[in-house]
């Protein structure tokens, strides 16, 4: 979930050149006669390892396919090494990239859609998660094989609400109540314990956003056509903003402020009991529940109690398969992909990160049943997903300036935070947006 700044405005600018370079196709690496596929990700931790036992699996299943995985850095690492040898024999076969890359990937010229092989195979993605896949398709085609997925959902001490004499039900959860339930625990503990913590995190916004039913940019968020202007300026807008300075006023409020370790301090705030409620993704249910020294409950996106909950958009990456790679080479790359999507290979990837399984059958793996008996949190997400409203809403925003809207948003919340007037910061984020989506427009070749 790390921001992506820097690459996205030289991708547009390159997309034409890319897409009327050297046609010529790289030659087939193979090692021992098997077909060498190199897949750049940005997985690190306990995703690292369970991602490297999936790839040794893989590469011992058959003997005509070798995948090499090569760690590249965090996404705004790795971005920018591909774009430096995208459209090039440099170029790794199959490269891993956030959620909010994916109109940018589709304007460089440097990936072959992954439709191309969907329909040659007809392979049926009726098996895949139909709100993982909706955010990946563009214009009725899937680009991207979706992959490392996951959304926010509000964590909570169970022990301190308990304590404060606070009750949530996890499948709906209100704005209103978060505000209350941030009192009692924050007056329970004496203040040792605050409420509730909202980072400043762009992703977050939109999903609260999106949650409401309410769009970030126009054109249907840009499902319909490229965006123009950012709209999110709006009532939902503010009501998260004034629900977060609520609780500022009422001083059961944590700013973990921005910045990349800003997840972590946060996390471990509540860790270590200063912190009874945050938002974060689902993607730390793992690790959160099995570090904890009290019971942990996971709980919906809250919404406010006079608008219906929308659902959820999808975060996390998918898997892009470079262009210009002989047909040897693309063909065992989305060899290892059908892999990944594979039922059983999806269990063990949710089960050991946290992840979604994109494959709504590997729920059924008996795995996944084992570690649902012994993390039943795991489930809350998966639910919270599947009983998400498919909407242009729900399906994110599909622009190229994503990564400037969320530096945007993150400087609109920490302004508030710090006392500025909400309206005046959320204007001030929309002009700096439209100033990035201008440019991007004019680098594409749009008036």
């Amino acid at each position: 979930m790390k921001k992506l700044i820097g690459f996205i405005v030289v991708l547009g600018i390159i997309a034409n050149l890319a897409a009327c370079g050297s046609s010529d196709v790289a030659a087939t690496t193979k090692e021992n006669g098997r077909v060498v596929v190199t897949f750049w990700h940005s997985m690190s931790g306990e995703p690292e390892k369970t991602l490297n036992k999936i790839v040794d699996e893989y590469n011992h299943s058959q003997n005509k396919v070798l995948v090499k995985a090569e760690f590249q850095g965090d996404y705004t690492e790795s971005l920018p090494k591909y774009q430096s040898v995208g459209g090039t024999d440099k170029a790794p076969t199959i490269v891993q990239v956030q959620e909010i890359g994916t109109k940018a990937m589709i304007n460089s010229g440097f990936i072959e859609p992954v439709q191309k092989f969907i329909d040659r195979d007809k392979y049926d993605t009726s098996q895949l998660e139909k709100n993982i896949l909706n955010y990946y398709t563009v214009d009725h085609k899937l680009y991207s094989m979706p992959f490392n997925s996951s959304t926010p959902v509000l964590y909570y001490n169970e022990d301190a609400l308990k304590k404060a004499g606070v009750q949530i039900n996890p499948k709906d959860v209100t704005f209103e109540q978060i505000e209350e339930d941030a009192k009692k625990i924050t007056q329970s503990s004496n203040g040792k314990m605050k409420g509730f913590a909202l980072q400043p995190y762009g992703w977050l916004f939109e999903e609260l956003m999106a949650n409401q039913g309410s769009l970030l940019v126009n054109k249907h968020n840009g499902h319909s056509g490229t965006p123009t202007k950012a709209v999110f300026n709006n009532q939902a807008g503010e009501n998260i903003l004034k629900w977060a300075h609520n609780m500022i006023n009422d001083k059961t409020f944590v700013d973990y402020g921005t910045g990349t370790t800003a997840a972590d301090d946060m996390t471990a705030g509540f860790l270590a009991g200063k912190v009874g409620m945050f938002l974060q993704s689902s993607a730390s249910i793992r690790d959160v529940v099995n570090n904890a020294k009290f019971k942990v409950g996971v709980a919906y996106l809250p919404h406010p109690e006079n608008i219906k909950r929308n659902g959820v958009a999808i975060g996390g990456a998918s898997l892009w398969l470079s262009k210009g790679k002989s047909s040897e080479e693309q063909k065992a790359a989305w060899d290892f992909m059908k892999y990944l999507a594979s039922p059983h290979v999806q269990a063990e990837w949710h089960v050991g990160t946290g992840y979604f399984a994109i494959n709504s059958q590997a729920y059924k793996d008996p795995i996944v049943k084992s570690a649902y008996q012994k993390i039943p949190q795991l489930q809350v997400s998966v639910q919270q997903l599947q009983s998400t409203i498919s909407s242009p809403v729900t399906q994110g925003a599909l622009m190229q300036s994503l990564p400037e809207e969320r530096t945007a948003v993150e400087t609109a919340m920490e302004s508030v935070y710090n006392g500025e007037d909400i309206n005046k910061a959320l204007d001030k984020a929309v002009k700096t947006t439209n100033s990035a989506i201008e440019k991007a427009n004019q680098a594409n070749g749009m008036k």
